[in-house]
């Protein structure tokens, strides 16, 4: 018996550290909330509350084009730069592809349109989000 203990305390161990496993449903759910309201904060004109969903760190990266953004606050700013009053436009995601990575990381993959009075923009996207205590948020943005 006294060979079986370090056994059990292995197991016993081995099962209080593991992770539960995390219902892919529920997650996608819930990835697709964080997009959708994104989409809503926008069309009110609100890019702070599309910036919501965003690591509000210095380590979150955006790249698109030849161009490299650290930062939250970096993106923000870019936001506002290029979307502000009549550049701001009525956002719309489509083929909205959620992959989950693990219970504590997801990609997304899609294409955005921002349609303007006289034009439009367009491209793909792909997120890389993290659940933190206070729910998913983007840490990576590659949008073209």
């Amino acid at each position: 018996m006294r060979k079986l203990l370090p056994l059990v305390y292995l197991i016993l161990f081995l099962f209080a550290c593991a992770q539960p496993e995390s219902d892919p449903v529920k997650i996608k759910e819930e990835i697709g909330s964080v997009i959708d309201k994104q989409v809503t904060s926008w069309n009110a004109g609100s890019i702070d509350g599309f910036m919501v969903y965003y690591w509000h760190s210095d380590q979150f990266t955006f790249q698109s084009g030849n161009n490299r953004l650290h930062g939250w606050q970096a993106l923000h700013d870019r936001y506002v730069k290029n979307y502000s009053g009549e550049n701001h436009g009525k956002l719309n995601f489509t083929d909205i592809e959620i992959k989950i990575l693990s219970a504590k990381y997801a990609l997304v993959l899609g294409r955005w349109r921002v349609t303007l009075p006289d034009t439009s923009k367009e491209g793909l996207f792909s997120l890389i989000l993290q659940k933190f205590p206070q729910g998913w948020r983007i840490i990576n943005d590659h949008s073209s």
